[in-house]
């Protein structure tokens, strides 16, 4: 099985009061702890994968490097018009390590000796979905989406049969740990004055996107994870676990203290 994502949520909080002048922090520290994760990668070693495991990867990889790729453009549009600079000058940090995030996989696509894609249906679906959406609801999809990626990331991390894809993958979770965090602060917010009937509604829809989501994953990096030791519905079931636990603890309570990011 899937190793649990030990503090991807966690315990640790900070008073409502300064919970974004935090995050504002933890962005603007953030470049320091990877340029650390980054430098204990061999990204001169040689790939010694097989051409099936290769090609596996490389469909992943090209997926992914797509999907971090966006400029946030039209989300960052929605969150200025909420009068939060703060919250807007973190948002707009997490977007650049997003980028980051594509880089990287960029740069894996490179060791593996591949191209990038220029586009992909599930990508394009999604960012037309979101678009269409307000900044609670398109949060929200982003909170989804970590979510069940997040096991992806861990299993990459964790057992990639080459190393080079493994600092990838331990390099981007660090980060990713720490989004899902900030999403649920933020979301927390959004739902203070929603009744818990409204809460529960929310997290029915949000239980169906994520089981579609979780689907789409498994299907479309089925091989990757199965390089990684991990069967399509082992994954299902762990990106479904760590996404209730993330719905839970933005819709249960959302007056609880924020959680602010892993040191």
């Amino acid at each position: 099985m899937i190793k649990p994502t030990a503090g991807t949520i966690g315990s640790t909080s900070v008073p409502m009061t300064g919970a974004f002048e935090r995050w504002l922090t933890h962005f603007r520290e953030n470049p320091a702890r990877q340029q650390r994760s980054e430098s204990t990668v061999s990204w001169d070693a040689p790939m010694l994968l097989d051409s099936v495991t290769r090609q596996a990867f490389i469909r992943s990889f090209q997926r992914f490097e797509l999907g971090e790729s966006g400029d946030g453009r039209h989300l960052l549009a929605k969150a200025a018009l909420e009068g939060d600079p703060v919250y807007l000058a973190a948002l707009e940090m997490l977007v650049a390590e997003e980028q980051k995030h594509s880089a990287l996989f960029r740069r894996g696509l490179d060791h593996l000796d591949a191209l990038s894609l220029k586009a992909h249906w599930s990508d394009s679906v999604f960012v037309r979905l979101r678009r269409m959406l307000g900044l609670r609801t398109e949060l929200g999809l982003f909170l989804i989406v970590e979510s069940v990626a997040m096991g992806y990331f861990t299993a990459l991390a964790e057992r990639a049969p080459d190393p080079v894809l493994r600092g990838i993958g331990l390099r981007i979770a660090l980060d990713e740990r720490d989004h899902i965090r900030f999403q649920i602060d933020r979301l927390r917010q959004g739902f203070l004055r929603t009744p818990r009937v409204g809460r529960l509604a929310v997290g029915l829809v949000w239980g169906a996107i994520a089981a579609g989501a979780s689907t789409v994953l498994a299907i479309d990096h089925g091989s990757a994870l199965r390089a990684c030791g991990f069967s399509r519905i082992e994954y299902w079931r762990h990106g479904m676990g760590e996404f209730s636990e993330a719905a839970i603890s933005v819709l249960a309570d959302p007056g609880t203290e924020p959680l602010g990011p892993l040191e």
